[in-house]
């Protein structure tokens, strides 16, 4: 169920901030394999005793594939995430160092541990999502248990994901306003 939800979208309590340091000339470096996704990535460049970021963006590996020369050296403009067994990022153009440390920063979202109740451990979910496992779990249990109750448990447990879900989302406004201005012919 745990791995249902990673699945499903982004679990906000999950996400978290990732640096790896870049060498001149490497452009394929490990990720953890408890990623799911990388969200969001940039390049911190240190210019003048004061830290600069700059977005970059993902590819696919086919775009990927398409570039002619992968050793051309410059500052990163683009990642590609392979999401394998032993997950990597490759970012293009290779970083080249030589003006100072890079490094490369993103959010990626973690697998939710699986669980585990030895020694106390505690779910890896916030409160909000209690209710929903607690109707998951016994929607999956009664699968095995009492298939006569899942028609009843399975409603309960989609409405309590879905407001869990609702719930999950960052509150940062986002305003979107066209460019207009006027259009004369001579």
């Amino acid at each position: 169920m745990l791995s249902r939800w990673s699945n499903q979208g982004v679990n906000l309590w999950k996400v978290d901030l990732v640096t790896q340091a870049l060498t001149t000339g490497t452009s394929t470096y490990s990720v953890d394999a408890d990623t799911v996704v990388i969200l969001d990535a940039y390049v911190t460049v240190n210019q003048s005793g004061s830290d600069i970021d700059r977005i970059i963006m993902p590819i696919s590996r086919t775009e990927y594939a398409s570039y002619p020369n992968k050793e051309q050296q410059g500052f990163p403009t683009v990642f590609w995430f392979d999401r394998l067994l032993s997950p990597t990022v490759t970012i293009w153009p290779v970083p080249d160092t030589s003006t100072g440390p890079q490094y490369l920063k993103y959010y990626r979202v973690r697998r939710i541990e699986d669980s585990n109740f030895t020694n106390g451990q505690q779910l890896d979910i916030p409160y909000l999502w209690m209710e929903c496992y607690a109707y998951g779990l016994a929607q999956r249990l009664a699968m095995v248990w009492a298939p006569d109750k899942v028609a009843l448990l399975k409603p309960m447990a989609d409405e309590a994901y879905a407001i869990a879900a609702d719930q999950n989302i960052e509150t940062a406004q986002q305003y979107i306003s066209p460019m207009v201005s006027g259009y004369f012919r001579p």
